[in-house]
Order: C-alpha cells, then sequence, then structure tokens
C-alpha cells in the first residue's frame, strides 16, 4: 500500500504552535529506548500525561513568542503543563525549548546559535526567579549542586529566592554554575547540540516520528544522558551510551535495548530533552510532520 502523503508544512503556524508540535511528536516517536512513547508506558507515565502536558504548556510558549521575560514564560509554561499532566513531563524540554522559541519570534534575533545564545544570555535575575518558582510546580530530578552553590539548590523553590537576588545572580549565572547538567550546558554553548540534532531531523527521511526515533538513538550514542546519570550512577550513563553506539542501525538491537531499559526503569529524559528541542527547530526549518 502506498503511504498516504505528509501534512503541509504548517506554514500558517508561528513558533508556539511548532513548539507544541514538538513536545507532542517527541512522545509520538518510537522505539526512544527507555522513553515514553506510542508503544510504551512507565509504571507512572503513560503517554496521555503527555499529551496533556504538552498542550498545557501552550500559553506559556506563546508568552515568550510575544516577547514575556523568559523566566516568566517558562514558569507558566510548567505551569500549565503541571495542570494537564498532574506531574513532571516536559520540564527540561521546556527549558530549552522556551528561549529558542523568543529566539525565533523575536525580531532583533534569529534561530541560530548566536540568536540563542543572545537570548540565554539577556536573561535577568527575576528570570532566575522565575525558574526557581516553577520547581514549586512540579517534582524535578536534579544532582547536588555544585560546591558552594548549597544555598541556591533549586529544590529549595522559592526559599532560595533571596539568596539569588543577593547575590545577583542571572538565569544564565545559575544554569552556567550547572556544568554537568545536559540541557544547562545547551543553555551556555549556544545550543550547539540540538542545532546540530536538528541537522539530522531535516537531513532524515520518513516521517518526523521515525526521524525523531532515529536521531534519538543516535545522541544517546554520543552523549551520556544526564538523568541516567543523576538517577542511577555513572556507570549505568555510560553502559547505556555504549550499547546505544553499538544498536545504531540495527532494529532488533534497538528493540532489545529499549525492551530493557524500560524492564529496569532506566529513562534517558535529558536526551528526549535535547531531541525535542531539535525538532522545534527542525520544524522552523520547514519539516512537515
Amino acid at each position: 500500500m502506498t503511504p498516504p502523503p505528509s501534512p503541509p508544512a504548517n506554514a500558517d503556524w508561528g513558533p508556539p504552535e511548532r513548539a507544541q508540535m514538538a513536545l507532542l511528536a517527541d512522545v509520538g516517536a518510537a522505539p526512544k529506548p527507555g522513553n515514553v512513547d506510542r508503544d510504551h508506558h512507565h509504571s507512572d507515565l503513560r503517554l496521555g500525561h503527555f499529551l496533556a502536558g504538552g498542550v498545557g504548556a501552550g500559553a506559556g510558549l506563546r508568552d515568550a513568542a510575544a516577547g514575556d521575560p523568559v523566566g516568566t514564560a517558562f514558569e507558566r509554561a510548567i505551569a500549565g503543563m503541571s495542570r494537564g499532566a498532574g506531574t513532571n513531563t516536559q520540564f527540561g524540554s521546556l527549558l530549552l525549548v522556551v528561549p529558542l522559541v523568543r529566539a525565533a519570534a523575536a525580531a532583533d534575533r534569529d534561530l541560530s546559535p548566536d540568536g540563542a545564545a543572545a537570548v540565554v544570555e539577556a536573561t535577568t535575575v527575576a528570570d532566575a526567579a522565575a525558574f526557581y518558582r516553577a520547581f514549586e510546580h512540579v517534582d524535578v530530578a536534579v544532582p547536588d549542586p555544585p560546591e558552594g552553590m548549597a544555598d541556591l539548590d533549586v529544590r529549595r523553590g522559592t526559599g532560595a529566592i533571596p539568596t539569588l537576588e543577593a547575590r545577583g545572580l542571572t538565569l544564565y549565572d545559575v544554569l552556567a554554575r550547572n556544568s554537568g547538567d545536559s540541557n544547562a550546558t545547551e543553555w551556555t554553548t549556544g545550543f550547539r547540540r540540538t542545532f546540530e540534532t536538528a541537522a539530522g531531523i531535516v537531513d532524515g527521511d520518513g516521517p518526523l516520528t521515525d526521524r525523531i526515533a532515529r536521531v534519538f538513538v543516535d545522541r544517546l550514542a554520543a552523549d551520556e544522558d544526564t538523568l541516567i546519570r543523576t538517577v542511577h550512577g555513572d556507570g549505568v550513563a555510560a553502559e547505556v551510551r555504549e550499547r546505544a553506539a553499538a544498536a545504531r542501525g540495527d532494529p532488533d538491537a534497538v528493540a532489545a535495548l529499549d525492551a530493557d531499559l524500560l524492564d529496569r526503569g532506566i529513562n534517558p529524559g535529558a536526551t528526549a530533552d535535547l531531541v525535542t528541542a531539535a525538532t522545534f527547530v527542525a520544524l522552523e526549518r520547514g519539516v512537515s510532520v
């Protein structure tokens, strides 16, 4: 049977709609070893949670496109995600996508490494405070804070804001001090890996969800997932990367890795965050769904 044609490239959509499409397409792609996807769920998360979270984040994404401060838009996106899903589904993805939406929509920026860097480097102390408030809406798995930053542990939420303000730290400053987190690294390196991964989606073939699944394995093979490292330790993170590298291009090996990670409760969530951000960039580049 001849497959149906792809939908149009959605020229009438703006950055907020493409961002929501990226959030939804990510969970619709399969197989993505260890992730919730259209074929698999976790004991506490299923496909519907992610769909509801992606829809709920819409108001914050529209705020980002309208020019609201990045921190304010991010907190609103997280609050909406939490109300929709009832849990944390896309916190890390939104931390990457919100500033990218701002760059894509701004008249004085563009969706490029330099444009994204300009957005995040312009964040303020107020943006940082909003970021900390976002942790009041959902539980987020994060590593212990770097040395000398215990009083700025994000798990303190609003309790850390007075210290944050006293030190005059912007949101960019806060993330620059968390170099062990891959999402923070994207903020401080011009979203380099996000744009690299987006190029893989743009240059791929087949439906968008198939492209996402392929670049997910490629990214998992290239870098240790920092959420796995936080939850399961360095050894497991290294093991998953090595197995993903060996499985690339072999559907049976990818399926076996997926089944094993799901059985062991190992979720490469940081990789999913980056691939979701890359999917947004690819959609902005004209890739159809």
